[in-house]
């Protein structure tokens, strides 16, 4: 087996070893992407064959006809739409002559995802890690603050990105496309059988780092039985935590998953000299990453200190310097070694998601002589002095005070380093309302998941937020906060469109423009009510949101089901039957619980067979109390930038509550419609 560190030494291996493919090739995972480019640290193929994905894939089929290529990704939801390659099955199928099938895996449970990254090569060589084939993955192990290569199809350039697949063959490599080949079928594909490959090369420029060691697949599943799920990952976790006596090194991107925290912190607790070290992102890389996960980090980390062991765990993020310019490094790795004798990598986060709601595959090495033992003891110091800028040997030299060698290098002058993670930036309240739904432990249901947006919790950092409009309005009277804002300036431009007969006009048009491009439709309602005041603001932005949903709904028609399942996936089929085709009261109810952006509701909706009659008139009773109350929230938000003043913020701050009282009201009613249903 070798680990292969960063996307440009696995890219690379993976070129090499698709190369010889002979008959089938499995490609299973979350995302892909045809523009991907598949090169090494150069940043160019020599092999005469394209260096994007698609291409080269189509290219390999073309020059050899008795190989078959199989794509498995998920039918991402439309909370990523944004994220993802638009009509990705042409772009990698053209002109294969069908030897290159794309399929989206839509058979996991609502809430669930495909998390698996597996790329099995004629059951003979298989890649397993954390690492898809898709564009902002690409880095080399270097993590250059600037790196001309590091960048988008779009010419956009991203942060140092750091992740580790690793590369097996033998029984290992069989059983992965055995795994590869039982999610194909699950997803509904035909499989052939498997000629036995006459000569398979192991990738000429990977060097083969282990050999002989014992090698077990753990998975996290919920494509089976109803109340059978697969937790694999979560049950040899706790057991690998509670054999440690020594040194458990982790880098993951989500820490989340409380009962692992717990497990390793109590297992601190029986071992008073077990260390550990995490490394993890220094922040997620987007909004909804960030609201889902953050509050768990922060309560994961609260383990420690709540068991009395937080002066033994370290929890770090690497940076990059070039001269003047410093990048935090997008940790993206799963990978865990627990006292050089258990050597962990794969897919699964150390979050709810990955214990028991998503698909996923880790692969489980533990030594079995001392050359193994050394072989993964190397993996781990590799690791960390690529972090530090420094080598293997060195940080050998420094096994027994590790801690104290991250602090010199955190402190010295260097290009690279590992900082301790900020606390104070770990906790959120809006995240309270987003995380159980956003990290689950198990796959949702549509009432349960209502059901938990209103917890205890939540009310608690509701009624935080509102006594921090109260220290804003103090703020505002007894300080120089007033200034920073010219309300003449801001006064003269909301009632220039009070007072103008085209503002009503305007606003509508701008709800049918935010509608095609998914805007989220509660910022529009605020802003017209701002502009226009509450009842006229209500009555447009009730229009515009209206005629949005027709003219959305009319689209979703004239494409039709089949077309706009290629566009958005199976999802869409699933919206359409779980919800959207069972009448007025389901749109009701999905109005309630916004599942998917409004402008993706509008146009599944319209492919489907509902009325319009009746989604008109759904959509007319589920969104009235969320537009009244939002329209008069964001009208009392303008009075505040008009006139500060203890009256006006004392209005902000019902107006405030009374929109989440609304809003509460709604789930509750949304979750009893849902269970009669």
């Amino acid at each position: 087996m070798a680990v292969l560190n960063d996307a440009a030494a696995y890219f690379a291996a993976l070129r090499e070893a698709l190369l010889e493919a002979q008959d089938l090739v499995y490609i299973v995972g979350w995302d892909i992407h045809s523009e991907t480019r598949l090169v090494g640290a150069s940043g160019r193929a020599d092999d005469g064959l394209p260096e994007q994905l698609g291409p080269f894939l189509r290219a390999l089929v073309q020059r050899r006809p008795g190989l078959r290529i199989n794509i498995l990704v998920w039918d991402f939801v439309s909370f990523y739409a944004s994220e993802r390659e638009w009509n990705s099955a042409a772009k990698f199928t053209a002109d294969t002559d069908g030897r290159v099938q794309f399929e989206l895996d839509s058979t996991l449970p609502f809430g669930s995802a495909q998390h698996q990254k597996i790329v099995s090569i004629d059951g003979v060589l298989a890649f397993v890690g954390g690492l898809d084939l898709t564009i902002r993955r690409w880095d080399t192990s270097e993590h250059c603050a600037d790196q001309p290569l590091r960048c988008d199809p779009q010419g956009k350039p991203y942060k140092p990105f750091h992740d580790v697949q690793c590369l097996v063959d033998g029984d290992a490599a069989a059983s992965l496309f055995e795994l590869a080949e039982e999610r194909w079928r699950a997803a509904g594909q035909q499989t052939h059988d498997c000629r036995a490959p006459k000569s398979m090369r192991w990738p000429p420029h990977v060097p083969v780092e282990a050999e002989q060691m014992p090698v077990g697949i753990a998975r996290t599943d919920v494509v089976c039985p109803v109340g059978s799920t697969i937790r694999e990952v979560e049950r040899s976790l706790i057991a690998a935590i509670r054999s440690a006596t020594s040194f458990v090194y982790i880098e993951n991107q989500f820490t989340s998953a409380i009962k692992i925290a717990r497990e390793l912190a109590e297992q601190m607790k029986r071992v008073p000299s077990l260390r550990v070290l995490v490394v993890a992102p220094k922040l997620h890389s987007s909004w909804l990453e960030s609201q889902a996960m953050q509050n768990g980090r922060g309560a994961f980390i609260d383990c420690f200190s709540e068991a009395g062991v937080a002066d033994r765990i370290r929890f770090v993020y690497p940076v990059s310097r070039d001269g003047e310019g410093e990048a935090a490094v997008m940790v993206h790795s799963k990978l865990m070694i627990v006292d050089d004798r258990i050597l962990r990598i794969g897919s699964a986060n150390l979050n709810n998601r990955s214990m028991g709601a998503d698909s996923e595959c880790d692969l489980i090495f533990e030594a079995a002589s001392d050359e193994h033992r050394e072989f993964i003891a190397s993996v781990r110091r590799r690791l960390i002095g690529h972090f530090c800028g420094l080598d293997e040997r060195s940080v050998r030299q420094d096994d027994d005070r590790l801690f104290a060698l991250l602090d010199e290098v955190s402190k010295a002058d260097r290009t690279k380093a590992l900082r301790d993670v900020e606390f104070s930036v770990l906790t959120s309240t809006l995240a309270t309302m987003v995380q159980p739904v956003a990290d689950p432990e198990r796959p949702l249901h549509l009432e349960r998941a209502a059901s938990r947006m209103w917890t205890t919790k939540t009310i608690i950092g509701i009624v935080s937020i509102a006594l921090a409009l109260f220290g804003l309005a103090i703020a505002w009277s007894y300080t120089s906060l007033s200034g920073f804002a010219d309300t003449g300036r801001v006064s003269n431009l909301l009632s220039a469109y009070s007072q103008s007969g085209w503002g009503p006009p305007f606003a509508i048009a701008a709800f049918v423009v935010g509608g095609l491009v998914v805007f989220p439709v509660l910022v529009l309602i605020a802003a017209t009510a701002a502009a226009l005041g509450p009842w006229v603001g209500f009555v447009t932005a009730s229009a515009g949101v209206l005629l949005s949903a027709f003219i959305l709904f009319v689209i979703g028609r004239a494409l039709g089901r089949q077309r706009l399942q290629q566009l958005l996936g199976r999802r869409a089929a699933r919206i359409q039957d779980r919800v959207v085709g069972k009448g007025i009261l389901a749109v009701v109810v999905i109005r309630m619980i916004p599942i998917a952006p409004f402008s993706i509701v509008n146009v599944v909706a319209g492919a489907s067979t509902l009325p319009l009659r009746d989604f008109m008139i759904g959509t007319a009773l589920g969104m009235t109390p969320g537009n009244l109350a939002m329209a008069v929230l964001g009208a009392q938000i303008a009075d505040v930038a008009r006139n500060a003043s203890w009256s006006s913020m004392l209005l902000l701050v019902l107006a405030f509550l009374g929109w989440l009282g609304i809003c509460a009201g709604a789930q509750f009613l949304a979750t009893w419609l849902a269970g009669r249903r």
